[in-house]
């Protein structure tokens, strides 16, 4: 495992004191199965209240049995199931784990609008990282380098332009995608002309959003992830860095944790660019930076930022 360099561990130290004198007496998880325990684990060894929820489907599930109590939704989704739950059973925080509603402003705020805590990042964060061309901004505003690329784009015509002014081949990326939807290597002027229409149609069809742009390709890519934790008052800690460069169709297949590629000073670099652009945005809860690195030169540019827990934080835990 990595070490922490002093400062971080001094950081880390602070962080967790802040948490610990500013406990919640008991937290919903809204969500179910691996995620739920470990929040309640955790929450147990903290002596905190825990609260799950459940559908039909899930009465023999491991995390209803976990909890100091359950109750049952008709739905993982169901916001107002939920929020009357925590109204009923004088709930002060909900984790929302991954999935579901973890990126879901309008719960967010709906959880915080009745003085309950969410233990997520704030609404307007959620926001801001959602779409792509967004959160560019936020990380460019914050000093931090990201890959060559376009503003929205408003027609073929404006895309061609674009991609000749970064050379191709470039990425042609859905602002809301994710998971690999939406984005397509293109390599010439040619093969443009006849994907731009098929991705916008199929940004549309998964995202309800066909707003496009551009971003150079970046050779011999390495995809490399930081964990980061903030305490929403400009304290931000990173905890590691993710290998995610074996994929299938933008598909992460293996992760691994450390890096095998990633050296110390390149681990400093990362690292301190992604706790850097959470400072900048006061950044509450866990989240994740990604970074696209150049195989060849070891350069890095940021890609995105997932504002929740992620699936794969367990391999940074182990």
């Amino acid at each position: 495992m990595t070490m922490l360099t002093n400062t971080h561990e001094i950081q880390s130290r602070r962080l967790l004191s802040s948490f610990q004198d500013d406990l919640p007496e008991s937290v919903l998880v809204a969500n179910r199965g691996e995620i739920a325990c470990r929040v309640f684990k955790t929450a147990k060894r903290l002596g905190v209240r825990t609260v799950a929820i459940y559908t039909d489907k899930d009465l023999s599930s491991r995390h209803i049995v976990e909890a100091d109590e359950a109750h049952k939704v008709s739905e993982y989704l169901a916001q107002d199931e939920i929020l009357e739950i925590c109204r009923t059973r004088g709930v002060e925080s909900v984790h929302p784990g991954y999935g579901f509603l973890s990126e879901n402003p309008d719960f967010a705020s709906k959880i915080e609008d009745r003085n309950v805590r969410f233990l997520g990042p704030r609404a307007s964060t959620i926001v801001s990282f959602g779409l792509k061309d967004e959160a560019r901004r936020v990380a460019s505003d914050a000093g931090v380098e990201v890959v060559p690329g376009s503003d929205t784009l408003q027609s073929l015509q404006h895309a061609s332009k674009e991609a000749e002014r970064l050379g191709y081949p470039v990425l042609l990326k859905a602002v809301a995608g994710g998971g690999g939807i939406g984005m397509s290597r293109v390599n010439s002027a040619n093969e443009l002309g006849r994907m731009y229409e098929s991705v916008v149609r199929q940004s549309e069809a998964a995202f309800g959003n066909s707003s496009m742009y551009l971003e150079k390709y970046v050779q011999s890519p390495r995809h490399i992830e930081v964990q980061i934790f903030g305490d929403g008052k400009g304290n931000v800690v990173s905890l590691g860095e993710r290998e995610c460069s074996i994929q299938r169709r933008y598909q992460k297949i293996i992760e691994e944790s450390p890096s095998p590629f990633v050296n110390q000073d390149l681990r400093e670099r990362l690292c301190g660019a992604a706790v850097k652009l959470g400072e900048n945005v006061s950044y509450r809860s866990a989240g994740t930076v990604e970074f696209l690195v150049d195989g060849v030169t070891g350069e890095f540019y940021f890609l995105e930022m997932n504002t929740r827990l992620q699936v794969e934080h367990p391999i940074s835990e182990l």
